[in-house]
């Protein structure tokens, strides 16, 4: 998987590349990250990209032009014939976005190449919406200062699930919300710990039996904690 990110804080996203998972992802050649300053696409010499807005208000928009110029030069440095041009998905992390969750990371993790956009001040001109962004997402009903780290959340959920990438490819499968169930209870060693004890079924070896507990627990803990996705199903 390739994905571009367009940004006008680069530095904001140089450590969650560099570490743990998404930095063995790169090292296997399963995932490319390339981080593209914006102001490379600048209106001026003086690194122009945003602007105020018409009608008045508060807070600059990010300008028509830089990133057209960025999206278009970049979208033909990958594959020609697609509907977001060289990409499968040109995404814009923003507030008002489809909420982020995990099927929406199973669906994008299937992509090839991505394009995101992060916005910032009062967001990007509706124009580029329109003519260039083939989908939005947010990661929660709150507005960061910037779409940067919404786009490392976004990376990390998706390159996590790149075949190769983890050690042991079923732990993905068995995350939260991948059935619309959290994840059940678990433990390690020691079996008692300040008399706290790992419950019976997990040490009798029956997997079946830890199976089914597994899958109780997990129902249970999720119409504690969540019955709102539960009610998806219905």
């Amino acid at each position: 998987m390739h994905i571009d990110i367009i940004t006008v804080l680069p530095e904001l996203l140089e450590s969650p590349f560099q570490h743990s998972i998404m930095k063995r992802a790169q090292e296997k050649g399963l995932l490319t990250v390339q981080v593209h300053q914006l102001r490379k696409w600048a209106v001026n010499e003086y690194g122009q990209v945003d602007d105020y807005q018409y009608g008045g208000g508060a807070g600059m928009v990010m300008m028509c032009e830089p990133l057209a110029k960025a999206i278009e030069e970049l979208s033909q440095q990958r594959k020609p014939g697609r509907p977001a041009g060289g990409y499968d998905e040109v995404i814009y992390l923003t507030p008002d976005g489809e909420l982020l969750n995990q099927q929406t990371a199973n669906a994008i993790s299937l992509k090839e190449d991505l394009l995101l956009i992060c916005g910032h001040y009062k967001g990007i001109d509706e124009r580029i919406r329109q003519q260039f962004v083939t989908k939005e997402i947010s990661i929660g009903d709150y507005v960061l200062s910037g779409g940067e780290l919404a786009a490392a959340v976004l990376v990390d959920a998706i390159g996590r699930l790149l075949p190769g990438v983890l050690n042991d490819e079923t732990s993905a499968l068995f995350d939260s919300f991948q059935d619309n169930l959290l994840a059940p209870p678990v433990y390690t060693r020691p079996e008692d710990f300040r008399g706290w004890k790992v419950p019976d079924v997990l040490m009798g070896g029956n997997h079946k039996l830890i199976e089914e507990w597994r899958h109780e627990q997990s129902l249970k803990r999720t119409k504690e904690r969540r019955p709102d996705i539960l009610s998806q199903d219905e």
